[in-house]
């Protein structure tokens, strides 16, 4: 504990006998706190009074301070739940759930219409202005290169890891056989009593093939029904790309230094229609056809045994940078997907092609019903069952709620070497026993 220092009075002649005054120093005691945790520090200092070229001493002062101990600091490690349910199947007789709240949609158009009636032109930053954002090109030059090394990577593991395809329904299946799980919904389900119809899968079995219309210019005029066979299909993810601000030359694309001007959800100024170059075709195609999955197992003959591992955990990585890169192109490029197929379309707007053939498309004349995309529609992960031992019995339809699901290119690789990535672990349910299958009906 520490003690009050006594107070200390100096009494000395006054002023007027020989310059002295008398001065009184007071020391006062802190409050200390015992809740706050104080490092005390007492500073000691020496008065001084000069006169006459000599100095006298005139007391001492004590300054004390408490300086507060600074907290630990611990790094919070993100942490995932133990089991996750299986992603949700969509009822093909309803349209998808928007991303956004309709709430939210609704209350920026009122905004835009408000702006508009008083013709204010609307705010836009990059991209939504037509330029480009200059941090995320690099992103999507890296986003490029690891799709390259996810379909050789693919195509390579798909000669050692069996993969099946279901000959009726889309179902795939990672393993030495097909499951036995009964859950099939195509045609002849009922003769079949919801069995599988199992062939070889193929690659696009493993990486979904989503499509998109490639343009010059994004902002410029929509694609009509007439003319839609003037225009490229390729691959959603190289487009996304391409709009982020890579080069390729045999799909150009317009690089804008003006910002575009809207009023409302109108293009009031976009800086001219500039005719379409001629896309630049080399002598050496292997540049494009790297970017598809089109005959990719043909092009890539199987690896070694001892190679199987180290292709399996870069596909691996490869897979994650991907998803990750497509995921920060599309906070600030815009994509937009269909409310009731699977077509996306890379842009501000959709195209008005009459291609959609889903629930209810008479009424809207075979157009789609555009809506902001989502990761997995643009770069599907198509869920599969995760084998826990792929050379080991079928799986049954007994023992469907103790199993799990992982994306089938993690499931590929996985069953080919690769380390698991921590945030599938719980859709997998890797800390669940499967009993057996007499024992599942005592399982509360």
């Amino acid at each position: 504990m520490y003690q009050k220092p006594p107070a200390v009075s100096s009494a000395f002649r006054d002023s007027s006998q020989n310059g002295f005054f008398l001065s009184i120093i007071e020391f006062n005691r802190p409050q200390l706190s015992a809740l706050r945790p104080c490092r005390p520090g007492f500073k000691f200092e020496l008065e001084q009074w000069l006169h006459k070229g000599r100095r006298a001493i005139l007391g001492t002062r004590i300054c004390a301070s408490y300086k507060p101990t600074p907290k630990p600091t611990f790094k919070r490690q993100e942490s995932y739940p133990q089991n996750v349910d299986l992603p949700p199947i969509l009822p093909k007789k309803k349209k998808k759930p928007y991303p956004i709240p309709f709430k939210k949609i609704k209350q920026a158009a009122k905004q835009d219409k408000k702006l508009a009636e008083r013709g204010i032109e609307k705010p836009l930053e990059p991209p939504k202005n037509g330029l480009l954002v200059p941090d995320l090109i690099p992103v999507a030059y890296r986003v490029l290169d690891a799709w390259k090394i996810l379909i050789k990577g693919v195509a390579q593991l798909w000669h050692v890891i069996p993969v099946y395809a279901c000959s009726e329904c889309s179902e795939v299946h990672v393993a030495e056989t097909g499951h036995r799980i009964q859950n099939c919904l195509g045609r002849g389900m009922v003769r079949r009593r919801s069995f599988h119809s199992w062939i070889k899968g193929s690659l696009n079995d493993i990486l979904v093939p989503i499509e998109s219309y490639h343009l010059y210019d994004p902002f410029g005029r929509r694609i009509k029904h007439e003319a839609r066979f003037q225009y490229d299909r390729i691959p959603a993810v190289v487009e996304l790309c391409i709009q982020a601000g890579v080069d390729i030359p045999e799909y150009p694309s317009r690089r804008r230094t003006i910002p575009i001007r809207m009023i409302g959800r109108k293009v009031v100024d976009r800086g001219g229609l500039v005719k379409e170059p001629k896309p630049w075709r080399s002598a050496n195609p292997s540049s494009l056809v790297d970017l598809d999955t089109y005959g990719a197992s043909t092009r890539f003959p199987p690896p070694l045994s001892s190679d199987i591992p180290r292709i399996a955990q870069v596909t691996m990585d490869a897979y994650e940078v991907v998803r990750l890169g497509v995921t920060k192109l599309m906070k600030k490029y815009t994509v937009k997907a269909c409310g009731y197929c699977s077509e996306v379309h890379v842009g501000p707007w959709g195209h008005s092609a009459k291609l959609c053939g889903e629930f209810k498309h008479q009424w809207r004349d075979g157009k789609h019903g555009w809506q902001d995309a989502t990761v997995d529609e643009v770069f599907p992960p198509n869920y599969v069952w995760h084998v826990r031992d792929p050379k080991g019995p079928p799986l049954r339809s007994a023992l469907k709620r103790f199993y799990g699901k992982a994306p089938a290119v993690v499931e590929l690789c996985l069953q080919a070497g690769a380390k698991i990535p921590e945030r599938y672990k719980p859709m997998m349910r890797l800390d669940i026993v499967v009993p057996e299958s007499e024992e599942s009906r005592f399982v509360a």
